[in-house]
Formats: C-alpha cells, sequence, structure tokens
C-alpha cells in the first residue's frame, strides 16, 4: 500500500516541531487525527526510504529522528583491514555519504589530516597502528577532536569498549554487526536536526519513564520496574574526577543498550544521576540486571588500570578494603508497587493532578521522589552541551 502525501506532510510537520518522537507518541498522534496504523506504518517507511527521517531503537523505544537537508555530502573514513569486512561497511552506510576506504592503521592519520571525515568507522585490530591509538590521537587533536568515531571489534568488548569511551570514541560495534544498526547509527550521528546525537543523552527522557512508571502500576506483577545504581559513583568522581564518572555512565548506557537489542520489549532509561531505569517482564530484567552486572564487573579492573593501578599489583579486594578507591558495583532495586503508587500518589498530590489521564510527565526531581531517591550523591545536566556531573558532599559528611 503506497503512503498518503498528506500523511507524510503531518508527520514531517510533527517531527520538526520535536526533532526526534518515538513510534508510540507518533501513534498516539495518529490515532487522534484517524490515521490508521498501516497507513502510519508506510508513510514511516517511505519517509525513511526517502531518507527525510531516520530510527533507532534506544533503551527499547523506537525513536524516529528527523534528518537535516541534504545541502553537503557527508564525508566519512571505513579504516578497517579485512577486505570483506571493509566492502561490508561501505555497503552499509548506503548511499548519500562520501566514503573512503582504507585498509591500514599506519595510513589512517594522514587520510584523516587529509579528508577531514565527519565520522570514522574503526577496526581495532589494524596493522601498524590500532583503532585505539587512532581513535585517541583524533580525539586529542584540535581539529579533528569533533570527528565522530564509532569502534567496531569482536576483542573483549567490554574491556575495549570502555577504553575506546575513555579515549573519546562516540559508540561500540561489536562483531558481527549488524548492517542496519551501523547505517542507523552513521545516519543519525551525522544528519539528526538539532543538537548532535549523544547515545547517553539519548536514551528515552522524563516523559518516556513516566510511562514505563503508569505501565508498571497498571500491569502489576506481569511488569517489573526498579533502578540500576552505580553504587559509589560520587565518590568515584570526587577521587578520580567528574569526567571520569561520566565515562562509567557512558561504558553502563551501551551495555544497556547493547542487551536491549536482543531483547527489545525490555526498557532502559537514565534518572539524571548514577542510576537508569529498567522495566520490562520479570524473566527479561532479572537476565538484564545479571548480564549488566556480570559484563560491569569484568570491567572493573581495567577501569582501575587506567586510574592508574597496575596490573601487577591489582589486587581488587585488598584496594577496596583498604578504602584507598571506591567499590564501584551494579545495584538493582526492584521498586515494590504499592510504594511506588503511594509515593506517585503524593506526588500528583503535590501537582494537585487528579486522575491518571491527566498526569502527563513527571520532572527529574519527581521520578526521583517516585522511586523513593531523594537524597542524591550526584546529579547530571544533560543538555546540548552534553553531560556535565554535580557532585554532592559525601553522605557521611551529610549526617
Amino acid at each position: 500500500m503506497a503512503a498518503s502525501s498528506s500523511v507524510k506532510e503531518d508527520l514531517i510537520t510533527i517531527l520538526n516541531d520535536r526533532v526526534q518522537m518515538s513510534y508510540d507518541e507518533l501513534s498516539d498522534i495518529a490515532f487522534s487525527r484517524g490515521i490508521p496504523e498501516p497507513d502510519l506504518k508506510n508513510s514511516l517507511s517511505a519517509l525513511e526510504q526517502d531518507k527525510t527521517i531516520a530510527s533507532r531503537s534506544t533503551g527499547g523505544i523506537l525513536t524516529y529522528y528527523i534528518l537535516q537537508g541534504a545541502d553537503e555530502i557527508r564525508k566519512v573514513l571505513v579504516v578497517e583491514d579485512d577486505k570483506n569486512i571493509n566492502r561490508l561497511m561501505m555497503l552499509s552506510i548506503g548511499k548519500g555519504f562520501d566514503v573512503t576506504q582504507i585498509y591500514d592503521g599506519g595510513e589512517a592519520i594522514g587520510a584523516i589530516r587529509e579528508k577531514h571525515p565527519d565520522l570514522v568507522i574503526l577496526d581495532l585490530m589494524l596493522p601498524h597502528k590500532d583503532g585505539l591509538d587512532i581513535c585517541q590521537t583524533i580525539k586529542k587533536d584540535p581539529e579533528l577532536k569533533n570527528t565522530v568515531v564509532i569502534l567496531v571489534s569482536a576483542m573483549d568488548p567490554t574491556s575495549n569498549r570502555f577504553k575506546g569511551i575513555q579515549y573519546g570514541a562516540d559508540y561500540y560495534i561489536k562483531k558481527p554487526f549488524d548492517p542496519t544498526e551501523l547505517k542507523g547509527l552513521v545516519t543519525i550521528f551525522l544528519k539528526k536536526k538539532g543538537k548532535r546525537f549523544d547515545p547517553l543523552i539519548d536514551l528515552p527522557d522524563e516523559e518516556r519513564i513516566s510511562k514505563q512508571i503508569e505501565q508498571s502500576i497498571k500491569q502489576g506483577d506481569k511488569y517489573t520496574i526498579g533502578t540500576l545504581r552505580v553504587d559509589n559513583l560520587g565518590t568515584y568522581a570526587r577521587r578520580f574526577g567528574e569526567k571520569q564518572a561520566v565515562v562509567i555512565l557512558r561504558l553502563i548506557s551501551q551495555l544497556l543498550q547493547d542487551w536491549i537489542v536482543k531483547s527489545p520489549n525490555t526498557f532502559a532509561g537514565f534518572l539524571n544521576s548514577d542510576e537508569f531505569v529498567v522495566a520490562g517482564s520479570r524473566e527479561n530484567v532479572d537476565n538484564l540486571v545479571k548480564d549488566v552486572q556480570s559484563e560491569f564487573a569484568a570491567v572493573i579492573q581495567f577501569i582501575l588500570q587506567d586510574a592508574g593501578y597496575k596490573r601487577i599489583n591489582l589486587d581488587l579486594d585488598a584496594l577496596y578494603e583498604s578504602e584507598e578507591v571506591p567499590k564501584l558495583s551494579l545495584i538493582f532495586t526492584e521498586s515494590e508497587k504499592e510504594k511506588l503508587k503511594q509515593r506517585r500518589n503524593e506526588v500528583l498530590k503535590s501537582k494537585g493532578v487528579s486522575g491518571a489521564s491527566t498526569i502527563g510527565a513527571y520532572t527529574y526531581d519527581e521520578l526521583q521522589k517516585i522511586f523513593g531517591k531523594d537524597d542524591l550523591d550526584i546529579t547530571i545536566t544533560r543538555d546540548v552541551t552534553g553531560v556535565r556531573i554535580q557532585v554532592g558532599k559525601a553522605k557521611e559528611e551529610k549526617e
């Protein structure tokens, strides 16, 4: 069935106003305007084919982004020594980009300085110069630092992902990669209208977290919701610096998003503190928490090595017992539905709101109260300038 031009025009107008919207949000608007769901899906598909919009599932939410006009052709450099994989990357990116292929890491920096690409796709294991070194060189160079870097590798993904984020990489994709995911990332990074796409900032916001709370209350035991907290992140930020704490948050964000790609009915959002919200069926949430905790625990030694603790002397238990470094870990707290509902009703009462139909979105402060998180050690600011951490006083100093 062909997409209706009037529906496409309506969708473009709607997305231009908001820049990005979830499928559910678009579906609600379509329903209110009498647009059948098949027409909505056909129109969204047609707009994606026309490269007017692009979509990506982030945190379990399918989101559509309005793209900028094609005033200039964006340049992409692919650095991959395997010719077949290099070609697959080029084909995955698709038309509409100026793509240059490099097969030797030793040639990459010269080509980057000459061509000034908007985005570089880097394999990690390359002859003569590896991807992490290239990434670090790019991000340290004032003339190149704004270049988007996507790392792609099959090697030890958790430790290398951490190192990549530490060196400034914008995203890490594991091999074998999904060509559709790579294409979507490249398109959104380079053509998204408005502020630059950021995988942490673009995790579902307060409006979508608010909807998850309402859904969890309605579905009762069928739908689990809770918070995944980075224990001791505030202390870690005070010890090693706020930028290092942001690296930890970006690492966990990408681990969550990787897991949710495998289980699209699971949700992850960011509470603008040291906590993420996860929701879904109990089995999915239990598996997500277990796997992400395991991956994060595996990378702790690399985090400490980066902070200056040598591998030969690295005894995690001894370090933690000596209180020389804060013991980072991920702690999941499932929200008890009755307490969640009680705190939610208290927030509604303070807002002067009655009736679920008039709730709308909660603010981040209200979400913190609903989840019972009033005493924050750190708070996060997310805006067009990026992510910043404000660290409060240590808990023992507050008491």
